[in-house]
């Protein structure tokens, strides 16, 4: 027979012990991690020019990375100078990563690649100095300025994509432009096949750029 001593004499140690387990458990296991927040600093092929929001990019995107909070720093018809005076704004609420695709009106414009690269290396120059990595995707300009011009035009991104803390995406629209069937009428943005082209490549860039925000 158990005494009255012994009976109430267990249960506080059986408390203890259950306590101890308890605060065992939350030393081993993590905290659930806050989701990853990825900036989109582009133009209208980026925001989804010319299609319905479910078929833009950054929503196809999020349809691959549901877990992901992605910031809408897209406006059509941006240029380098514009992503460059509204980066502080786009941050505002902060971010761990960051796609930059701007450059495709600087190049439709005729702009000079000297003034396309002072804006993109600030942008990277601002991101960098908040420890933000960065997924750079490259444009090609059109034709119609001459050879001399598109050549200097790409290298700008070129040089761009071999800074530390850059992934290097060398053209937003590869596998798109080749195609016209997955471009608009307008031949220059991609329709809604033609973004889940693009996002599928991207994937695994993405996938890359993310795995960057651990390591910081």
């Amino acid at each position: 027979m158990v005494s009255m001593t012994m009976r109430y004499g267990v249960r506080p140690g059986l408390r203890k012990a259950a306590f101890a387990v308890c605060c065992l458990i939350f030393m081993i296991v993590p905290a659930h991690a806050a989701p990853k927040r990825l900036l989109v600093l582009g133009d209208s092929l980026t925001a989804g020019y010319g299609l319905p929001h479910a078929e833009g990019f950054q929503a196809q995107l999020q349809a691959v990375f549901p877990d992901l909070v992605i910031i809408d720093g897209a406006v059509s018809g941006d240029t380098t100078a514009g992503g460059r005076e509204r980066l502080d704004w786009a941050l505002s609420d902060g971010a761990d990563a960051a796609l930059v695709e701007l450059g495709g009106n600087d190049g439709l414009r005729g702009i000079d690649p000297k003034d396309t690269e002072a804006n993109l290396t600030a942008i990277l120059d601002a991101l960098a100095a908040r420890h933000i990595p960065v997924l750079l995707s490259g444009m090609i300009a059109p034709a119609n300025f001459g050879r001399a011009y598109e050549t200097e035009f790409h290298a700008v991104f070129e040089r761009l994509g071999k800074r530390p803390g850059v992934l290097y995406d060398p053209f937003f629209l590869t596998g798109v432009t080749e195609d016209l069937s997955l471009r608009q009428a307008d031949g220059l943005h991609p329709n809604a096949r033609g973004v889940a082209i693009e996002v599928a490549r991207f994937k695994p860039l993405i996938r890359e750029l993310l795995g960057l925000v651990s390591e910081k």
